[in-house]
């Protein structure tokens, strides 16, 4: 005989159902001589039951053969059943049905519960949707999830599509474009005690004859020139904060290396310990960026004993658990995730050799810096004396790169390839001036022009990602959305759309301009401008990568965006761009146009050089205090620019003459 516990009523078999205007289903699903429960399935789409189920047993029956609940669940608001007996739910002791256990339902999937035999459950009363092949959580794995209560969020249901194994689809990558080869006019600068010499060539990096293949069937015909450098000086076991352009191959660059050593030092997957002790840690701050850099790890490790996971919120804890418990060499994973894993005792971290902070700009700031904190902190984490410790971003402010130096080892590497903080040169930056009220016809007409070619279209909050997605939908633009608010599932959906095409517009926030790498983005929109010029070098960054040619538009409104004006007109002059002179008259007209120059706002070298040359300036860089007089002379605004020019060269003369040993000695003690 059936039990459902829940509330403790006992009445009579019958099933009573109720369904409102708005398509809310109300009802109690009851057994003869068994206990009840009363729920609310949430906003249905055409919900209701197709069939009448009765009581036989251990099973339920459908006079249809195939009912349950048919409908959409919407944010179910039930309770939740918890069975006691063993049926086609609960096949043994270990095995339950995710969407019972007396919680609170969150987002329901498609369905709800089928009958006829079919394993687990899909979508209905729970939140989220699991499908009938998909392996069942055991009560031990369930136990360890938090179970919601009425007031809390519903627990997280939701496990991603299982990634294909053919060769095919994991080396698929798409060409380097006609500009690759300026990669070699790149200049770099590596500074920092006894740099280990660059590469040339992938033959050089001694990488395992494993390695080797993955990278050619990758794609990959030379170093980039942060693979140049980057490469041998993790291989040489130094400290490294790199600071490249965005897409100029930084994942590669760190994840080659880690992968080397740890196959030359016979390192292999085991599933015999409940407790995995990876020997690399990649920590990224969005959920995308992270699984992107898996991917790529899991591409290179490719038929080898070396096991990537990932672990990002939104996803079932007890699902990604399950996938580090089957072995773990790298794990990678957002800050918060990590914590928990860590947190619950599945993951140690007592063998880490290799910590890693992919858009380390970001890590160390926008509130993570608590969290990173914390995890080099957590029980067993080798102290950074102990430990190889890797930064990457493509921009690096001098109070982000001090912060840093509490990760790093006093003698770390800095390496900066190219205009360090500014944009790809690849990609055309145009600027439309516009008003706040003019820019949805602006996006509108822009958008005509692109036809089907995929497009990133960047606001600033989540509410206006929804809000320009849906209008550009009834304009007939094909269009979807990715924000912080939209579930994991949702996320990811959107991103395949986009990729496939089959939804050339996305309409994002900040979530998506961090590092990811979506094939033959045509064009970025800059809808609405970011508050900082980082998040601009990032955002135009998801376009021209790899060599390949970009377009980047931006509206810019003089009332909202005057105070980027200058910091844009330098990101502008570094990428050789024309400078519109409505944009130039912004920049230098107006309260506080000679203040500080917007070339602070970034890294543009070793924040321990220009420790440095000012402790030298006075006895060996004379030129410097030219330069005081020369900004004094030069009154008028417009030729200021000029002079920044003139600063630029005079500096890097004074480098190139005066670069002596004492100020390595003077950074590195």
């Amino acid at each position: 005989m059936d039990e459902w516990e829940e509330e403790g009523t006992t009445i009579t078999s019958t099933t009573t159902l109720t369904t409102t205007s708005e398509g809310r289903q109300e009802g109690s699903w009851n057994t003869a001589n068994g206990e009840s429960g009363r729920g609310r399935g949430g906003r249905g789409r055409g919900g209701g039951f197709k069939s009448s189920f009765s009581s036989d047993g251990d099973n339920w029956n459908s006079t249809a053969g195939e009912g349950g609940f048919r409908g959409r669940g919407g944010r179910g608001r039930g309770r939740g059943f918890s069975r006691t007996d063993r049926s086609e739910f609960n096949e043994d002791d270990n095995q339950v049905c995710e969407n019972g256990g007396g919680s609170r339902g969150g987002r329901g999937g498609r369905g709800g519960f089928r009958s006829g035999g079919d394993q687990g459950c899909r979508g209905g009363f729970g939140g989220g949707y699991r499908g009938k092949d998909e392996e069942v959580f055991s009560q031990r794995e369930d136990k360890e999830n938090k179970d919601a209560t009425d007031g809390e969020r519903p627990r997280v249901t939701y496990i991603p599509p299982t990634l294909p194994e053919d060769e095919d689809s994991i080396f698929a990558h798409y060409e380097t474009g006609i500009n690759f080869d300026k990669y070699d006019d790149i200049l770099v600068d590596v500074s920092g005690a006894n740099p280990p010499q660059a590469i040339m060539t992938f033959d050089e990096a001694g990488l395992c004859e494993s390695l080797r293949k993955t990278v050619s069937k990758s794609g990959y015909v030379k170093p980039t020139p942060v693979q140049k450098h980057g490469i041998p000086i993790i291989s040489a076991g130094r400290d490294l904060m790199a600071c490249a352009q965005t897409g100029s191959g930084k994942t590669a660059a760190f994840l080659l290396p880690i992968l080397q050593q740890l196959m030359a030092d016979g390192v292999a997957a085991s599933s015999f310990s409940e407790l995995q002790e990876p020997e690399a840690v990649i920590v990224a701050p969005t959920r995308e960026l992270i699984n992107q850099i898996y991917l790529e790890a899991r591409k290179f490790a490719f038929g080898t004993c070396v096991r990537p996971v990932v672990v990002y919120g939104g996803v079932s804890t007890g699902h990604q658990i399950r996938e580090i418990s089957r072995g773990c060499n790298v794990l990678c994973g957002t800050p918060g995730r990590l914590l928990d894993v860590i947190g619950r005792g599945k993951v140690g971290l007592s063998k880490v050799r290799y910590f890693v902070l992919d858009e380390a700009d970001r890590m160390l700031d926008m509130g993570f810096e608590p969290d990173m904190r914390r995890l080099v902190g957590s029980p067993g984490m080798p102290s950074k004396e102990n430990r190889q410790t890797l930064m990457f971003s493509a921009t690096y402010p001098e109070d982000i790169q001090r912060m840093a130096a509490d990760f790093l080892k006093t003698d770390y590497l800095f390496l900066a390839v190219g205009v360090v903080g500014g944009a790809c040169s690849d990609v055309e930056q145009t600027f439309v001036q516009v008003t706040k009220f003019s820019k949805r016809e602006q996006l509108l007409d822009l958008l005509k022009t692109t036809g089907m070619e995929r497009t990133m279209v960047f606001v600033e909050t989540k509410r206006q990602a929804d809000f320009i997605a849906t209008y550009l939908c009834q304009e007939k633009v094909p269009t979807t959305s990715i924000h912080g608010d939209r579930e994991q599932r949702e996320r990811e959906q959107a991103l395949a759309d986009f990729r496939s095409g089959k939804c050339p517009v996305l309409v994002a926030t900040s979530v998506a301009a961090r590092g990811l790498d979506i094939p033959d983005v045509q064009h970025v929109v800059n809808f609405d401008l970011p508050n900082n010029i980082d998040e601009y070098v990032h955002r135009i960054g998801r376009t021209g990568r790899c060599g390949n040619t970009g377009r980047a538009v931006s509206f810019f409104d003089p009332d909202s965006d005057d105070q980027l004006a200058r910091s844009l007109v330098t990101i502008l002059s570094k990428a050789q761009q024309e400078v519109p002179s409505w944009l130039e008259d912004s920049a230098f007209s107006g309260p506080g146009s000679m203040g500080v120059a917007p070339r602070k706002t970034f890294a543009s070298s070793d924040s321990r050089k220009v420790a440095g040359l000012t402790f030298m300036g006075f006895f060996c860089c004379s030129s410097l205090h030219i330069q005081t007089v020369v900004e004094f002379i030069l009154t008028s605004q417009r030729q200021i620019l000029y002079f920044y020019t003139f600063h630029y060269i005079l500096t890097a003369i004074a480098i190139v003459t005066f670069r002596i040993p004492i100020f390595h000695t003077h950074c590195d003690q």
